[in-house]
């Protein structure tokens, strides 16, 4: 096989990977399933895709098609090669406003289709909470709906033709044909020729089967879609929902829909999830385009998350479950009396409380925001081995019976004393319900099952369907004969014969499955060997529970909104994902002997690529710290390896920053001459590249000892290694505002906290530092306050993980606030005066946030002080990363990564400002990047309360 894998590499234009990692981070989907992959092929065009399938076919080696790997139901594992369009096959190739379609590569993401398109105003209209990473070809795969389905359908409505290679790796284009051009196309004497050939005669054959044998309701993504061909011949529509057990789709051309101006929201709230539910008819009788379900699981969770902590702020009293309703059109007015009817309706009926109206998009985003991360928030509430699992989530009944099927189902979960989380479309009948189960213990493996085979004959005591938009896969492909009866499943039998002969097109899903129980995740892993770790991850269950959280969601591959996961946005590769770092240190911590895995090449290269931005940290529903988890790894890796003297360098940034500020101007001139430059990126890895930070002799000690401030601290500034040295005139911006807001305030300059150590593995030496400075810390009992931000959250993070039970760190943590918490307060009780004649007044202020702040605090504290500035327009910029992360845009081979984060959406945001836009950032290395990537200069923020003041 090794031998088959290096000429099929020789083969195609794309790659071919089979090293133990890459297999390992694709034997796992979002499911609960794990089949460890021959290989995986990185297709670049249609031809590698079909010279892979001819190499594979003539081998009998399974085909395993798949997007971003977020299937629920195990449709993309599987024993052979797996097919990742995701990588390169990401293009849209045309987009024709007048036909209304589209045509795009397999691996092209369901948000990337839409912002596309939107110009055009129309968009894709299936929307499956997974949009910002879900593929094109993946949503295919699964016959693809989500909230929007009572207005636009399923994914089947809206495929006009696909681009496909079959099982003996021949490719044909799949469209709509009438009897003429079916006949025609008949007569060849290709796999292609007998589908056309011998489909009619299997359709007349078990027509009573097909018009009897399907579940009643509609919104169907299980089985061979039978029926659909029967009305007509379209073997494009035919093969959507198949799941790759037909054949591979390479492109697909699609309908586009008008995209609504406007929608509005009404948010019920219900004291019980069972009145929510009851509600669901007032609502769809004012012909709504959604209507989901949130229950008290989801929203106590969304409380508990920092990216999510904005919807608490709008909510009534404490609901126990909510409604969403939209209204969606372009006459705003049409859509507020949608509102005011149903208001009204379920006030007359008493569904419910109150009703929150969402009318604008700034009352709508956090609403959204928690809506679409239901999957996730769901998922962090897993304990060790016991998670939500998907195995019933995916039933669905007419509306009209879901509140009589919701109350027999949580009694099935009660008789087997399982509990879940609801939530989901009400008004398509499909409830999202995944009861917490541990499959690491047999018996629960067994109560699973029970429960799925007794949720299955509910369904169909009430004409719905087992499998409504995620797809059968390995969950529920075994159930299949009973569901759909011997006749029809045989019929469907003959066709994945019929399209593959030789059972190699991920064989095992829609007919002939394994049982459901077979190839689970938690079983796949040898139990882990214990060792001892730096960092406590004892909060997690140690080290490889710390990674083995992720459950493959993939919200890590999103690349338009947040932060996670700039190196992924960058290269495209799931091993730059956090979901494939996480993958990969959990096959490491297996081993048998986890702390010599720790320092493996291929795990180095995995994890070498992040940026310790944190931002999975808050951006994670399963907060998959993986900044930590470098820093562990790393220091292993030192270990075995010894210290490299870059990372020695960077580790000891305040000792160097301290000397080259006491000997400036001297120490900035070899940062200007580039032999010098040259010599340091041959010797040390430093790019030569990026200018290098200018040390200022008068510092920001030096600065306030010549002060002299007396009295008692009210408040203690910490000097942290940059604001200090080479950024002092931030430092005494923030110091004279705190003076002149009535504190005095305490310089704390002894020490550094141990972050640039961390970041590169030396968590010794981080330790070290980070004990003294709390030592120094510790007596006082006012608030620690700094300006920048990775520096001061160590002290709230990373120091009471190398510190853990430490009561010193945790005082210490206790008291860091943030300096615009002060500000805006003395503010807001006039004791600081904003002037409103400042040259500020009239400007707009676009403002990027540091990504170790949104991971700990968010920025609401800093969009509030800014707000403060009289006449002045503020934007929060959703640009991600900046791409600098300290150290990591300086280093040499590391710099055109660096460049491409902040190329991807920072620096094309910034660009697109006009001149008298003013930027403002928090984090020293933000400013350095979009100083160097736009040749704009960023203002900390507090510089320009600075200036406003009076």
């Amino acid at each position: 096989m090794t031998a088959f894998l290096e000429q099929l590499a020789r083969s195609i234009e794309g790659e071919v990977r089979f090293d133990d990692y890459t297999r390992h981070l694709f034997s796992r989907d979002a499911s609960m399933y794990s089949i460890m992959p021959l290989g995986v092929v990185f297709p670049r065009s249609s031809e590698d895709v079909a010279v892979a399938v001819r190499a594979a076919a003539a081998v009998g080696v399974p085909i395993v098609p798949r997007g971003a790997g977020t299937s629920l139901a195990g449709q993309t594992v599987g024993p052979g090669l797996v097919l990742d369009f995701s990588q390169y096959m990401n293009r849209i190739l045309e987009l024709d406003p007048e036909a209304r379609t589209a045509r795009v590569e397999a691996g092209v993401v369901q948000d990337q289709l839409n912002q596309a398109a939107a110009p055009l105003g129309l968009m894709f209209g299936p929307d499956t909470s997974t949009s910002n990473r879900a593929t094109i070809g993946g949503m295919i795969g699964n016959n693809s709906a989500g909230s929007g389905s009572l207005t636009y359908g399923m994914t089947i409505d809206h495929v006009r033709a696909l681009d496909v290679v079959l099982s003996d790796g021949s490719r044909a284009r799949l469209e709509p044909v009438d009897e003429n051009e079916r006949s025609r196309r008949s007569r060849a004497s290709t796999l292609e020729g007998r589908l056309y050939r011998q489909l009619p005669g299997l359709l007349r054959e078990n027509a009573d089967a097909i018009a009897t044998g399907f579940p009643e309701f509609w919104r169907r993504a299980c089985g061979y879609r039978l029926d659909r061909l029967a009305e007509k011949f379209d073997l494009a529509k035919f093969v959507v929902g198949s799941e790759g057990t037909l054949v591979v789709v390479t492109h697909a051309e699609v309908d586009l829909v008008p995209k609504p101006r406007r929608t509005v929201y009404a948010v019920g709230h219900f004291t019980t999830t069972a009145g929510a539910i009851a509600a669901t008819t007032d609502a769809l009788s004012c012909g709504p385009a959604q209507v989901e379900l949130m229950d008290r699981t989801i929203l106590d969770l969304s409380r508990q998350k920092i990216e999510y902590a904005g919807l608490g702020d709008i909510l009534h009293g404490d609901p126990d479950a909510l409604l969403f309703v939209s209204f969606s059109g372009d006459d705003e007015q049409a859509l507020i009396a949608n509102l005011d009817e149903l208001t009204d309706l379920w006030k007359r009926n008493s569904h419910g409380y109150h009703t929150l109206r969402a009318v604008t998009p700034r009352q709508q985003t956090a609403l959204l925001k928690v809506r679409k991360s239901s999957l996730g928030l769901l998922m962090a509430a897993s304990e060790g081995t016991k998670r939500p699992l998907a195995f019933v989530e995916d039933t669905a009944v007419d509306p009209e019976h879901l509140a009589e099927y919701t109350t027999r189902f949580k009694a099935i979960l009660d008789e087997h004393e399982l509990s879940a989380g609801f939530y989901g479309h009400c008004s398509v009948g499909c409830l999202h319900i995944r009861p917490f189960v541990d499959l690491a213990v047999p018996s629960e493996v067994n109560k699973m099952r029970a429960v799925a085979e007794q949720i299955k004959d509910l369904v169909a005591e009430y004409g719905g369907v087992n499998s409504s938009e995620h797809g059968d896969g390995l969950a529920r492909s075994e159930f299949n004969r009973e569901i759909f009866g011997d006749e029809l499943y045989e019929a469907m039998r003959s066709v994945k014969h019929l399209f593959d002969p030789g059972n190699v097109m991920n064989p095992g899903k829609i007919v002939d499955a394994p049982p459901m129980t077979d190839n689970l995740r938690d079983s796949a892993l040898a139990p882990a060997e214990p060792f001892q770790t730096r960092l406590s991850f004892e909060v997690v269950g140690g080290m490889r529970d710390a990674a083995d959280r992720c459950m493959n969601i993939g919200l890590c591959r999103k690349s338009t909104t947040g932060a996670m996961c700039p190196s992924y946005i960058a290269t495209k590769q799931e091993e730059h994902a956090t979901r494939g770092r996480a993958n990969a240190l959990v096959k490491a911590l297996s081993e048998p002997d986890p702390k010599a895995a720790l320092g493996d090449g291929r795990l180095h290269e995995i994890l070498d690529l992040c940026l310790m931005c944190k931002a999975c940290k808050s951006e994670c529903p399963m907060s998959v710290d993986m900044a930590a988890l470098k820093a562990e790894t790393l220091s292993h890796h030192h270990d075995q390896y010894g210290i490299p003297l870059r990372s020695r360098i960077f580790g000891a940034i305040r000792v160097l920053n301290r000397l080259g500020s006491a000997t400036a101007p001297l120490s900035n001139v070899p940062g200007r001459i580039e032999f010098l430059r040259r010599i340091m990126q041959r010797t040390a890895g430093i790019t030569a590249a990026r200018p290098l930070p200018v040390f200022q002799r008068r510092n920001l000690v030096r600065w306030y000892r010549e002060r002299r401030p007396s009295g008692p601290a009210q408040v203690t500034f910490l000097a942290d290694s940059f604001t200090t040295y080479t950024e002092p005139h931030i430092g005494q911006a923030a110091i004279e505002l705190l003076e002149r807001a009535g504190f005095a305030v305490e310089l704390a300059s002894g020490g550094c906290c141990g972050r640039s150590s961390f970041s590169k593995g030396l968590i010794d030496d981080a330790k070290a530092k980070a004990g003294k400075l709390i030592a120094a810390l510790a007596d006082g009992d006012t608030p620690i306050v700094g300006c920048e931000p990775s520096c001061l959250f160590t002290l709230k993070d990373e120091t009471l993980a190398m510190m853990p039970g430490d009561p010193r760190a945790q005082g210490v943590a206790d008291r860091v606030k943030q300096v615009e918490e002060l500000l805006s307060d003395a503010i807001g009780a006039g004791k600081l005066s904003l002037r409103e004649d400042s040259w500020l007044a009239g400007r707009k202020i676009v403002y990027h946030g540091h990504c170790h702040q949104k991971a700990e605090v968010g920025t609401a504290a800093t969009m509030a002080l800014l707000r403060r500035i009289p006449g002045a327009r503020i934007v929060e910029l959703d640009a991600g990363c900046c791409g600098m992360a300290g150290s990591f845009g300086f280093e040499a081979e590391h710099y055109s990564t660096s460049m491409a984060v902040g190329a991807d959406r920072l620096f094309p945001a910034l660009a697109a400002e006009g001149e008298d836009t003013v930027v403002a950032a928090t984090g020293v290395s933000c400013r350095q990047q979009i100083f160097h990537g736009t040749r704009r200069d960023a203002w900390h923020p507090i510089e320009l309360i600075r200036e406003a003041v009076r």
